[in-house]
């Protein structure tokens, strides 16, 4: 019984000279609680997930080989009618290119409020 104290005492103190059995072991030990315990050990140290800002412009893929650019409201200003439709081609533009304005549609809050605008439009 002796013996395995002796061992045990070793591998806790670290006195067994490098390339020896015992080291080997207590490295691999190591090796494999850095590289094993990630998969059975929750260390809840995942990255928090972030949901896009909505600061101006968002492009969104519309599926059918085009894009659809949302547009935050307070981008346009609160502007009705066909200066909407400058407001958001003035946006637009800088991004995509000469285009033209398909149509639109205003996101709303439950509140009622228009936060955006999803805009789809095409390349002359």
């Amino acid at each position: 019984m002796s013996r395995v104290w002796r061992t045990i005492r070793g591998y806790i103190l670290w006195t067994y000279e490098r390339g020896s059995f015992h080291y080997d072991v207590m490295v691999t030990v190591i090796l494999a609680f850095i590289f094993l315990s990630p998969h059975y050990i929750n260390f809840k140290d995942k990255p928090v997930e972030r949901v896009p800002h909505q600061t101006v412009v968002i492009v969104i893929p519309d599926g059918e080989g085009g894009f659809v650019y949302q547009v935050d409201a307070a981008a346009v200003g609160g502007k009705r009618g066909p200066d909407v439709d400058a407001a958001l081609l003035r946006v637009i533009e800088p991004i995509a290119g000469e285009v033209h304005l398909v149509d639109y549609k205003a996101v709303v809050d439950p509140a009622g409020k228009v936060t955006a605008y999803k805009v789809r439009v095409t390349r002359p």
